[in-house]
């Protein structure tokens, strides 16, 4: 049995007549413990698809049919309290623009600590303990400092990695980063994809991670689905689509990559 199973997800958007639809009945699973890469441009659905899986949707969309399984239950029509459970506490989130999803007027501390006050009966000493764990292993120096600042005082990188943070604290089963590293740079990128193998190997949390960027996929997932339009066009083992894509969309999206990259130099 899958950890999650999306069988014939259709997403619309309702702010046109007729409604939009933005996803066009797609199925994949996710298995304990497997990275698995959704590829695509700017509106294929890949991030729909991400949002659709904790009904983080806004209010102009909505999943429209099919089903999402989380081990075997469904969480496309959960109660608002089996989502509270779920969320941050078996499946979290983590997203492209770190400033947008970090609280401002909060210290980074509290930030991290949040899931911990929501799922768990730790008290104030031990949630700061194990917010200093937490922050350790994704590599923040001087967590004891970092713990009292804002986010505007830490850079990109270090912001993302306080979102992946906050993110592993329950450590969750399942972790979805939708478009982490986009706006980081290259040298910052890698570190990013390195620590999530290294959260994937350590931890056992599976990973769905979300990305237009084909070399990334290449470098962290096991497997890779291609969408375009709405639709998985081609999907398979991340090796062995890259060594012989199948799909011309998939061919014109490997040729796109720097070739140094391609080569994976």
């Amino acid at each position: 049995m899958a950890l999650l199973d999306v069988r014939d997800l259709k997403i619309a958007f309702y702010d046109t007549t007729p409604p939009t639809e933005v996803v066009k009945g797609i199925s994949f699973s996710l298995e304990e413990g497997e990275t698995l890469g959704i590829v695509g441009e700017s509106g294929s659905g890949k991030t729909q698809t991400a949002l659709s899986i904790l009904h983080l949707l806004k209010e102009n969309s909505a999943v429209s049919g099919g089903e999402i399984l989380y081990e075997d239950s469904s969480v496309a029509h959960a109660s608002s309290q089996d989502l509270q459970r779920i969320r941050g506490k078996e499946i979290s989130m983590i997203f492209q623009e770190p400033m947008t999803s970090l609280n401002p007027v909060k210290r980074i501390g509290w930030q991290i600590e949040e899931s911990l006050r929501i799922h768990t009966e730790l008290n104030k000493e031990e949630r700061y303990q194990k917010a200093i764990e937490m922050m350790k292993e994704v590599e923040l120096p001087d967590p004891e400092r970092l713990y009292r600042q804002y986010p505007h005082e830490l850079s990109g990188g270090m912001r993302q990695r306080v979102m992946i943070a906050a993110a592993m604290i329950c450590n969750p089963r399942i972790l979805i980063a939708d478009e982490p590293t986009t706006a980081l740079d290259v040298t910052i990128q890698a570190q990013i994809v390195e620590l999530l193998k290294r959260m994937n190997r350590e931890k056992q949390t599976s990973i769905l991670f979300i990305s237009h960027d084909l070399s990334l996929v290449k470098q962290l997932c096991e497997r890779v689905l291609v969408m375009k339009g709405g639709y998985i066009v081609e999907t398979g083992l991340t090796q062995e689509v890259f060594a012989h894509p199948k799909e011309e969309y998939t061919q014109r999206l490997i040729a796109a990559i720097p070739k140094v990259e391609r080569n994976g130099k």
